[in-house]
């Protein structure tokens, strides 16, 4: 059965219902750059546990309601590797106000304290094993006729992203730091609205 699914701009009647069912969702954008003022917002990979995943090709000139209304649904938790980022321009580019966001990145930062290496390639191999090549994220996602490469590169970014989060929730709660995890995600919005405007830390001296 056929798991990943590339379509145009947003996602199809049946694989909308598929996915508005389920409890929580792995997300990933690809982007031109790091700047969502100026750069594209080319690729959002959606997806359930097992699959299907979606991978929706965007053009910033068309909506994409079925897309933003899976986002925009509090009842399924999106889980995000550096929500911060993805999160920023998805309000920018997609004026997406995603809901239950639940983020690897941070969670590994207040967790896994015995390391600096919160990537998500390190949290794959620590936790599932397995080897992610990240080569190719620096790669140009705004063609329109993306590479095998790739595609299987989009869709293994959001396919460990389940059993990470429960590895990573699990540890937050043993070292009873997941109140801690739970204020910062809940600040996460406001980071987001000072990115857009430009701040840096505002809490620098």
């Amino acid at each position: 059965m056929k798991k990943a699914f590339l379509v145009e701009q947003d996602i199809t009647d049946e694989l909308y219902a598929e996915l508005a069912e389920a409890p929580e969702l792995g997300v990933d954008c690809e982007m031109m750059g790091l700047n969502p003022h100026r750069d594209r917002l080319c690729l959002v990979q959606i997806g359930k546990e097992g699959g299907p995943y979606v991978l929706v090709q965007l053009n910033d000139s068309a909506p994409a309601p079925k897309l933003k209304s899976l986002l925009e649904n509090a009842s399924i938790q999106k889980i995000f590797h550096f929500a911060r980022m993805d999160c920023l321009f998805l309000t920018v580019r997609l004026k997406a106000n995603v809901q239950n966001i639940f983020c690897t990145k941070l969670a590994s930062r207040l967790a896994r304290t015995y390391t600096d290496r919160h990537g998500l390639k390190e949290l794959v191999r620590e936790f599932t094993g397995e080897q992610l090549d990240k080569t190719i994220t620096t790669s140009d996602w705004g063609n329109n006729k993306l590479s095998p490469e790739q595609l299987k590169y989009a869709e293994e970014d959001i396919k460990f992203l389940f059993r990470i989060k429960r590895k990573l929730q699990e540890m937050l709660e043993r070292e009873n730091r997941f109140e801690l995890y739970r204020k910062s995600i809940e600040y996460l919005p406001v980071r987001i609205q000072l990115d857009e405007l430009g701040y840096e830390d505002i809490f620098a001296h």
